[in-house]
Order: C-alpha cells, then structure tokens, then sequence
C-alpha cells in the first residue's frame, strides 16, 4: 500500500528576516494540500536580542556557545515571538497551525552537545522524535510548527540547528509517510558561483556532492546542510530539494535535488 506524502519544509536564511518575504511564503504554505510540516529557524531576531540586553556570543573552534542567558533569549524568540507570528499568520490563511517546541508533547528529545571533551553549553543535538504524537496532530488536520529549541527531558532546554531538527523529523516521520523534504532560503538553490544567483546545480549525489568540496564550491554554512539531506535520504526520505520559497508552489524551474545515486 503506498504512503501517503507527507511534505517537511524548513524556512531560513533572510526569508525569515524579510517580514514581506515570510508573509509571501506563509501564504503559499497554508495552500499545499495534505498533511504538512514547518521547522523554522531563528533569523537573526536571537542576535538583535542579544545585542540589545548586552550579551557577547562565545565561539569555541567556529561554533556557538549557547549559554544560559542566551538559551533563554533563543527560547523566547524561536519559541514564543517568531513562532507565534508564524503561526498567526498561518491561521490568517486558513492553515490550521500549532506552534511547538521539543518539549512540547515530548516531540524532540535530544542531549547536551559536548564534542571531544568541549561543552558547547545549551545547545542540543537530536535523539529521539515522538512521530506517534506528530501523527496525531497531522491525521486531525492540524499543521505543527517546530522552531529550533528541543529538550533533553531532565528539564533542559536545548538550542538545536534547525537543518538538523527538519532532517530528524523527516526521518521519523519517513516511518509513516512518503517524506519529502524541503529546505527553503533566498537562494534558488545550490549555486555553482555565489557571483550568479542562477547558477543553480540541479542534481547532487554522493559522488558529485565530493567533488564539488573538493573544488570548494561547497563550503562553510552548506556543509552542515548538505550531509543533513543525506543523512535523511540514507534513513528513508523519499525527495530532498534546496531552493527558494517558489518550492512550495511546485512551479519553479530552478532548484537543487539530491539523491543517493
């Protein structure tokens, strides 16, 4: 018996800064028929908060440190202002959405990121996803939306990568569903130069996906999102795409799809 398709769609990037842009994408994400998933991220709302009570990130080797006053910033941004106004919106459109965090319904279990001895602080990488409870919420028509703060069950809460949350959903979710999984930005999809917005490489599998490291053409912040779309098609996501928010609306030209093969 075939699946039915379940779409998991993550919105980043300045689509989620540019309120004109969001509203755009929201609209068309309320029209996708069947069952549907939104992950967000934070934008850079976190960092204009931070900025303002006077907080100085902490980077060790690249990466943030999320400490205990910015874990409490993030959740009130991810989880309270932006996912709410997501959620408004998304009601506005007719789309029946729920905003949640990890904790919420213990959908997103995760634990305390500490990499070769170094402790990142709050932030959180995935364990496990509660699809049972997702299920519920999407076979009664209503629309879960995920901003990038988990749990680890202890009563932490965890600052998460929102590209990691959207891949372990989809892949949870893959038990159940047929998955596709979108990540949405500004661009049109992979570029082949950043120079050229339409450079956009239409297909990617493993073997290309080295080559075009090796050539650096992918590099820093894609690297990340890049092996979170092969991680997911290796655990069972059908599709995975990497474009602009014409994705959603299934009649853009351009974009990027990734496969095993």
């Amino acid at each position: 018996m075939n699946k039915q398709l379940l779409k998991i769609i993550k919105i980043g990037g300045n689509v989620i800064n540019d309120e004109i842009a969001l509203t755009s994408f929201l609209k068309d994400f309320a029209s996708v028929e069947g069952p549907k998933i939104l992950v967000h991220g934070g934008g850079k709302k976190a960092t204009d908060v931070s900025s303002a009570m006077g907080l100085v990130p902490q980077m060790i080797n690249g990466r943030r440190v999320t400490d205990e006053a910015t874990v409490e910033v993030v959740t009130m941004v991810y989880a309270g202002l932006l996912n709410k106004k997501i959620v408004a919106q998304l009601q506005q459109f007719n789309c029946n959405a729920l905003g949640l965090s990890g904790a919420d319904g213990n959908c997103i279990l995760a634990h305390k990121r500490i990499v070769n001895d170094v402790d990142y602080g709050f932030a959180g990488d995935v364990d496990a996803i509660n699809t049972d409870f997702i299920n519920v919420l999407l076979q009664n028509n209503v629309t879960p939306i995920f901003c990038a703060i988990t749990h680890d069950k202890k009563g932490q809460l965890l600052n998460t990568n929102a590209d990691t949350i959207v891949s372990e959903v989809a892949i949870g979710m893959s038990k159940l569903y047929d998955t596709e999984l979108n990540f949405v930005f500004e661009l049109k999809g992979v570029l082949k130069s950043i120079e050229d917005k339409n450079s956009v490489i239409s297909h990617i599998n493993q073997v290309t996906y080295k080559e075009l490291i090796d050539n650096g053409i992918i590099a820093d912040g894609m690297l990340p999102k890049i092996h979170n779309c092969f991680n997911a098609l290796e655990k069972g996501v059908g599709k995975v795409k990497i474009g602009d928010a014409s994705l959603v609306k299934n009649n853009n030209k351009l974009y990027t799809t990734l496969s095993l093969k």
